[in-house]
């Protein structure tokens, strides 16, 4: 997934992004609205980590406007305001979820994962491409039945490719989806990760570089073609 993390003290804004790349997602980073107002204009995230109080003002107003606006990503605020009234405006704001400072990283994650699952675009739980079975929920990957081995990125990668099964997936859209504005991974990172992926996905071929263009995940049929 894509997300963007609002936090204006950086210290917890890279341990909290640092952690969920670690998980293999595409972590944005903003440290106060301004920023986080140009991410959200600019890119498209499957779930908003917005710290409630920042230097230029409070996110529940951005995130008024910006459902006015149509972005319907889900949201999660990372607050120390816990009463009761600051949880009632946020949910009536459009936030879908509340975690109050200090927060375990573990329930984080787990937190994230929920409303990404279940916002803004209905995916399936599970993907099947041929053999392939992709549990997005348990991010575990099978082949024929058996499950393979995957590292954080390489599912990342995997989950595009399968969500948009048959089509051409371009080397900027993955670079976008799976490391984010602020990373910037070596120039050959995709091609090391697509031909882990290979190796892992085995035979017969599932996923065909289209030349010039990006990479395809298609079933055996389609991919022999």
């Amino acid at each position: 997934m894509r997300l963007l993390v609002l936090e204006d003290q950086s210290d917890l804004r890279e341990s909290v992004a640092g952690r969920l790349r670690a998980q293999g997602h595409a972590v944005d980073e903003a440290g106060d609205l301004a920023e986080a107002e140009s991410f959200v204009q600019s890119y498209a995230y499957d779930v908003l980590l917005l710290d409630r109080s920042v230097p230029d003002g409070d996110a529940l107003g951005a995130l008024l406007r910006w459902r006015q606006s149509g972005i319907v990503a889900p949201v999660l605020f990372l607050t120390a305001r816990d009463s009761i009234k600051d949880r009632v405006e946020g949910f009536a704001g459009g936030a879908d979820d509340y975690l109050v400072k200090p927060f375990a990283m573990d329930e984080l994650v787990a937190r994230v994962s929920a409303i990404g699952r279940r916002g803004g675009m209905i995916r399936p739980s599970t993907i099947h491409i041929g053999d392939l079975e992709i549990d997005l929920a348990r991010r575990v990957m099978r082949r024929g039945g058996i499950a393979l081995p995957l590292r954080p990125k390489e599912f990342a990668l995997l989950q595009v490719l399968a969500e948009r099964a048959g089509q051409v997936v371009s080397r900027q859209d993955l670079l976008a989806a799976c490391w984010g504005e602020d990373q910037q991974p070596a120039s050959n990172a995709e091609e090391v990760l697509i031909a882990a992926l290979r190796r892992k996905l085995g035979n017969p071929p599932l996923l065909r570089t289209v030349r010039g263009t990006g990479y395809v995940l298609e079933t055996p049929d389609v991919a022999r073609a």
